[in-house]
């Protein structure tokens, strides 16, 4: 009993806090379903690494020495050591994604990239508040709406904010539905939200579809080679979906191997999610900077389309741009909704669908950049 009451003793006014937060990120994803995958054991984990002497973590016991704790052992060696959960996890995604629309309508690329510029903008941003270079990059990858990108790039920067980014980078993720539709009103017109678009798409080939992946990986290797386990490992997943011999593969990547991964990825990052780290003002300040990196993401994809539109007599409806995020596939399906909203008979789902499959591609593409940028000036 006096154990008990030397155990609730302990407790400091933060740990309290993070209780509140773990309790927060699992009713957030029981009540109202965003991404439950991943807040449900984030928030949970936040629990378990929070208690007193908790055995999820390492300690010396008295009369025993040292233990380990099991999720101080997958953060060390699944993301520490190897960021080897974050990469498996992208051949799940890359299983999941039908590259379809973006080849049939190739200038669905450009979306991808102009819907990064809140990354960079985060960045800049960031610094001017007093973060160091490391901090203030990784801070702003959360504007890739991109959880697995967010991880890698800050554990491999070593960013001391790893468990708030990846808390904000999957929050802002789930909210889709609230965050983006603010973003595209504040710079579009009711006009412009109606324009219609025509989908006639073009064939795209088998064989086509299969050497994509393939091309893609190798392009990024040259340009962005920090990024190519990222962008290899998606594209590994797209190329079991495509190449049409392995869908008993394809189907356990897209799902028992995803599952498996994104639950232990949300667990075992809630090791950084320790009082005595997370509960601070410069966790609150990265929460800001990265929500204001997701609103100019897609702020930069609206304006970009409205861009397009003075030289084209096709008129893109610039909400479209917003779907350049990486957030796949609620962004596009947000897009869709507005849409359908603001016009009954509006379908610009396939036109979405491929600028937010572009997204996921310029995503990893800008850690990697951001990576090589930052490594480069610091050396």
């Amino acid at each position: 009993m006096n154990f008990i009451i030397e155990g609730i003793m302990s407790v400091t006014w933060q740990q309290i806090v993070m209780y509140g937060v773990g309790i927060l990120l699992i009713w957030l994803a029981i009540k109202k379903e965003y991404e439950p995958s991943l807040l449900l054991p984030m928030g949970f984990g936040a629990i378990l690494v929070n208690l007193p002497a908790s055995g999820v973590l390492n300690q010396v016991l008295e009369g025993v020495g040292e233990t380990n704790g099991i999720i101080q052992w997958l953060f060390e060696i699944g993301i520490e050591a190897s960021e080897a959960l974050p990469i498996l996890l992208f051949i799940g995604i890359g299983a999941m994604i039908d590259f379809g629309p973006l080849l049939s309508k190739p200038i669905m690329f450009l979306f991808g990239a102009a819907a990064q510029f809140g990354i960079f903008a985060a960045i800049l941003l960031a610094t001017l508040l007093g973060f160091d270079l490391k901090d203030a990059a990784s801070i702003g990858i959360i504007g890739a709406a991109d959880g697995p990108t967010s991880i890698l790039v800050s554990q491999i920067l070593h960013s001391k904010y790893i468990g708030a980014i990846a808390v904000a980078a999957y929050s802002y993720m789930a909210l889709v539905p609230i965050v983006q539709p603010f973003a595209i009103k504040l710079v579009t017109t009711k006009k412009e939200r109606r324009i219609r678009m025509d989908y006639k798409p073009s064939q795209v080939s088998r064989s086509m579809r299969i050497a994509f992946p393939i091309i893609v990986t190798v392009i990024v290797g040259f340009i962005a080679p920090s990024s190519v386990s990222l962008v290899g490992f998606l594209m590994f997943g797209n190329l079991l979906r495509e190449c049409g011999v392995l869908g008993t593969m394809s189907d356990t990547a897209q799902n028992s191997l995803a599952n498996l991964i994104t639950l232990l990825l949300g667990i075992t990052i809630s090791f950084s999610m320790q009082a005595e780290s997370f509960v601070n003002l410069q966790t609150i300040m990265v929460m800001l900077i990265g929500l204001v990196a997701f609103v100019f993401d897609t702020i930069g994809g609206v304006l970009f389309a409205k861009f397009i539109n003075l030289f084209t007599p096709h008129k893109i409806n610039p909400m479209v741009g917003a779907a350049g995020i990486s957030a796949f596939p609620m962004s596009s399906r947000v897009v869709q909704k507005m849409a359908m909203k603001e016009d009954p008979g509006n379908v610009l789902i396939m036109q979405a669908a491929g600028a937010n499959v572009s997204g996921q591609i310029a995503s990893v593409v800008a850690g990697g950049l951001v990576i090589n940028l930052v490594t480069n000036y610091l050396k």
